[in-house]
């Protein structure tokens, strides 16, 4: 068994900063990060294509009991999974071909959504942060080019009141 993914380097207040070495680490970070969710949080993913966004929603998925294969909703823009218990839905958007901001978001019903589900927007920065001043920031850097690193490193911000007292520390254990 792999061992679990690492904090690095000490991280703002209202911050964690996290070392991954594979998919499955990045899962079941996800897995953690589940329990920390309710319905109404807003999670903003950003990174560089094949980072782990989409490997990271899919442990949320599971962490969240959710109906459905959680893949990357690039063409259809966004999926809603259903709760198989008592849990919110996950409500998963890939921003990436949208220019436009909010506006263009709009479509998707996003502020409808967002009181009874998690809400999990990759490629969100500068189009949904309007949505509520409450969200989660995941950044994943990974090395670029022609490399097969599976390292990750992550930094997690919680933003707005609902994240000031929440304790960020328990997702690098």
């Amino acid at each position: 068994m792999e061992a679990p993914a690492a904090p690095h380097n000490p991280a703002e207040p209202g911050s964690v900063q996290i070392t991954v070495t594979s998919p499955e680490q990045m899962r079941e970070l996800g897995r953690r990060l589940a329990k920390l969710l309710r319905a109404g949080d807003l999670v903003m993913l950003s990174g560089e294509l094949g980072a782990g966004k989409t490997t990271l929603t899919r442990g949320l998925g599971e962490g969240l009991g959710v109906r459905g294969a959680v893949t990357s909703p690039t063409f259809v823009i966004a999926r809603v999974h259903p709760s198989l218990g008592e849990g919110p839905p996950l409500v998963h958007v890939d921003a990436y071909r949208l220019s436009g901001g909010l506006d263009e978001m709009e479509d998707l019903d996003l502020d409808v959504s967002l009181p009874e589900s998690v809400v999990v927007v990759e490629w969100g920065e500068g189009k949904v942060e309007e949505l509520t001043e409450d969200r989660l920031q995941v950044v994943i850097h990974r090395a670029v080019g022609d490399t097969t690193d599976e390292v990750r490193q992550m930094t997690i911000t919680g933003m707005g009141e609902r994240w000031t007292s929440a304790d960020l520390s328990v997702l690098a254990a």
